[in-house]
């Protein structure tokens, strides 16, 4: 089945979210028609009529960028990731709420996968729904650490964008 995807206006750029009909599949910045190879990209609004799940996470993403919403309850799929990603990714959906960060060390471990702090930053890069399932929540020790999501040559002002919305930006460390 071919996706659909909606186009949001966000403070960090246009994004464009998508449905398969029974899950949220993707999320990018960008709202192009190009930006999924087998999706199809309607206005907001004429979501509801097309795809009631992606018409609740149109929705739920405005909340959240109206600062109405900490966390998102849309049903997700991950796609061809591996089951040590798609158990890292559940956990931190589950268990780090808006207003609130973890390192890469700490989802690590509450993960329960046995893998290292370094790859779990590979796996928030995987992400297929960043926002959704926060992977910007995730930090370094020492900082921000990285970030794949935003506009192109934005990323890191993007993770600190919406950890500042979330009122949830670390304290520098000295």
């Amino acid at each position: 089945m071919a996706t659909i995807s909606a186009a949001v206006d966000t403070f960090v750029g246009p994004l464009a979210v998508s449905s398969d009909g029974r899950s949220i599949v993707r999320l990018e910045w960008g709202t192009s028609a190009e930006t999924a190879d087998d999706s199809v990209l309607i206005p907001a609004e004429a979501a509801a009529t097309e795809d009631p799940i992606l018409a609740e996470a149109v929705a739920q993403l405005r909340a959240y960028f109206d600062g109405r919403l900490g966390d998102f309850d849309l049903p997700v799929d991950f796609g061809k990731v591996s089951d040590i990603a798609r158990t890292v990714l559940t956990t931190l959906a589950e268990v780090v709420p808006a207003g609130t960060t973890v390192t890469y060390g700490q989802i690590a471990e509450a993960s329960g996968t046995g893998i290292p702090a370094r790859a779990v930053g590979g796996i928030m890069g995987l992400n297929p729904v960043p926002i959704i399932v926060p992977c910007h929540r995730v930090v370094s020790g020492s900082g921000l650490g990285g970030y794949s999501g935003g506009l192109p040559g934005h990323e890191l002002e993007t993770k600190r964008r919406l950890l500042e919305l979330e009122d949830a930006l670390p304290q520098p460390l000295f």
